[in-house]
């Protein structure tokens, strides 16, 4: 039992008929209420967190329609992240990604950078370090061959986030089928966007190229 400012519970407690110190007692009933406070606080194995409303950072510079669309985009990456059966760490990444992508949207163009450019940035200088996040914000407009699975589920969710007017039974197609088959599906959206441009006469991004040949010499 221990002592306290020269206290000395074993000589000061009184004791039972068979002289045994009551404290004897004690810690036995505590260590069962410990126990039962402990199974009711305890997190319960498995339980996921809610995705919070609005997690943009406070530097975020997004109207109300970006908001929006930031909210479809983040709400598509976690049902496919529980589908798939991802990690909670996986699940982490990608929505990080989906909230700071269009974080910088509206804000004043920077010259010699893109809004996820300087998302990316802002993000790495407020602590964030991880290199695939970082990279899915700053390519999400164009592709990027160096991605890993972040950036990739981010660019099918701005893609085919249901809130997008144009090609709506495509998009709700596309989007149910990329559980199962994510790169098959990436590679019809890249395929649309490169098609698109040409239609229109306008050039290719060389990395949207390098993207598209990354995704086909497998």
């Amino acid at each position: 039992m221990p002592q306290y400012a020269g206290f000395n519970w074993e000589q000061s407690v009184p004791t039972s008929g068979n002289r045994q110190p009551i404290f004897a007692f004690v810690p036995k009933f505590a260590r069962q209420a410990w126990r039962a406070l402990a199974r009711l606080v305890a997190p319960r194995p498995g339980r996921r967190r809610e995705l919070a409303p609005d997690q943009l950072p406070a530097w975020a510079r997004a109207g109300k329609r970006r908001h929006a669309h930031i909210q479809r985009v983040a709400a598509l990456v976690d049902e496919w992240a529980a589908e798939m059966a991802v990690s909670r760490e996986e699940r982490s990444r990608w929505l990080k990604a989906a909230w700071l992508h269009d974080a910088l949207r509206d804000a004043p163009a920077t010259r010699g950078t893109t809004h996820g450019g300087a998302a990316a940035d802002r993000a790495a200088q407020d602590g964030e370090s991880d290199r695939g996040v970082l990279d899915a914000v700053r390519y999400h407009s164009v592709g990027y061959a160096g991605w890993d699975d972040v950036g990739k589920m981010l660019y099918l969710a701005d893609f085919l986030e249901p809130g997008r007017r144009s090609r709506r039974k495509q998009r709700a197609k596309l989007a149910k089928r990329v559980p199962r088959d994510r790169d098959g599906v990436l590679r019809e959206i890249v395929a649309l966007q490169v098609r698109a441009r040409l239609r229109a006469g306008r050039s290719i991004n060389p990395r949207t190229l390098e993207f598209w040949n990354s995704l086909t010499e497998r």
